[in-house]
């Protein structure tokens, strides 16, 4: 029970930022006692710090209490389709560090030699002290990549090798802390909801685009998975495409789809993975991808809000800014060409974290598994 209300304590913290003993006790219903001693533990173990006292009131001046950023810190490791992140955050969240690397496809054993040296190298930004507050490791990547062999240009079999590898099992040998796994798309949903700055919905779809499209689910609050953990992985949606009936979200909305339109032109595609702020990509391409896949996107929201109430809609992904706010401008109006009579149509917004939200909720997963209750604990003592 102490440890359900210490996660619970860190948890809302975390929601709504700096709080005094005295409204955290409100808040959550715990007695005063009973948060003193929470609060006082968690102080002591270096997970809360005291702010400044608040004067002007009647009675003692109230010291609000807040997340100690050197509390515990997090790796969070993203393999994609072309390219891999390993970055280090602490215990509210910042970015420390970061590694990244290009590849034709990833395979398992460059994968493994990346993570453990780049491990290393971010380990030297920490003291001795911090390096022994790491709490673990998260990973966040396509499930059954074998799949995709064909698709990323891998030649026959070679991506077959993932069958019978265990990442997390090789890595967590190599590591002295915990790791962790995930589907890369719904990592990124729930890096909105550990790490995310915006005011959140109670229910959600969340669309990040990489290689490929993916989604995540949110509903009342909770991440939704389901039983494969792919639920809302959006990408095989079936979506019109013209006079060809239709084809697959991930065929028109995908970044794999602009890569392979520059390549038709001549046209240089490197950039879309040196970096996400720094795509030097011919404008025309660029529109004509936006516009189609809008369209996509906006198809697969309104078959969606049809099945399930989502109150919002999030578009992310790995692009520079300006690129995901046309997306999501073009995505709304195609959304309000369909008739949704009856139906509570859901707003189209950006997404608050942006092109590292794969690598963010990798590392969200071992902060989330050591320190939170879930979402709706939360929530619910509001």
């Amino acid at each position: 029970m102490r440890a359900h209300n210490e996660r619970l304590v860190l948890s809302m913290l975390r929601q709504r930022g700096p709080m005094p003993k005295a409204e955290i006790a409100r808040a959550t219903g715990l007695s005063a006692q009973t948060i003193s001693v929470i609060m006082r533990g968690l102080e002591r173990d270096g997970l809360l710090r005291r702010g400044d006292p608040i004067r002007g009131r009647v009675g003692q001046p109230s010291i609000p209490m807040d997340l100690a950023p050197d509390g515990a810190f997090f790796f969070g490791l993203k393999v994609g389709r072309r390219s891999a992140d390993l970055i280090l955050i602490n215990f509210v969240g910042e970015v420390l560090g970061r590694v990244h690397k290009t590849h034709p496809y990833p395979m398992p054993d460059a994968i493994l030699e990346f993570a453990e040296g780049a491990v290393s190298d971010l380990l030297t930004k920490l003291s001795e002290e911090q390096a022994a507050r790491v709490a673990g490791l998260g990973i966040a990547i396509p499930f059954s990549l074998w799949d995709w062999g064909a698709t990323v240009g891998a030649p026959a079999g070679e991506m077959d090798r993932w069958k019978d590898r265990d990442i997390k099992r090789e890595l967590g040998e190599r590591l002295s802390f915990p790791v962790y796994l995930e589907n890369d798309a719904t990592a990124a949903c729930a890096s909105e909801l550990v790490l995310g700055t915006s005011d959140l919905p109670g229910s959600f779809l969340h669309f990040y685009i990489g290689y490929f499209i993916g989604g995540g689910l949110v509903l009342n609050n909770q991440l939704f998975t389901g039983a494969s953990g792919n639920a809302g992985a959006i990408g095989p949606l079936p979506v019109p495409s013209g006079e060809s009936g239709t084809r697959p979200l991930m065929e028109i909305a995908s970044l794999s789809v602009l890569e392979q339109a520059l390549q038709s032109r001549g046209l240089p595609a490197q950039s879309l993975w040196a970096g996400s702020e720094e795509w030097q990509v011919d404008e025309t391409v660029a529109t004509d991808w936006i516009l189609s896949a809008a369209v996509g996107i906006a198809f697969a929201s309104a078959a969606a809000c049809s099945l399930v109430d989502i109150e919002s809609v999030l578009i992310d992904g790995w692009m520079p800014a300006s690129i995901r706010r046309r997306l999501v401008e073009e995505t709304e109006r195609a959304l309000r060409g369909y008739n949704l009579t009856s139906v509570d149509v859901p707003t189209i917004r950006e997404g608050s974290i942006g092109p590292d939200a794969r690598a963010l909720g990798a590392a969200s997963l071992p902060l989330s598994e050591r320190y939170l209750v879930d979402l709706n604990a939360v929530l619910l003592s509001r």
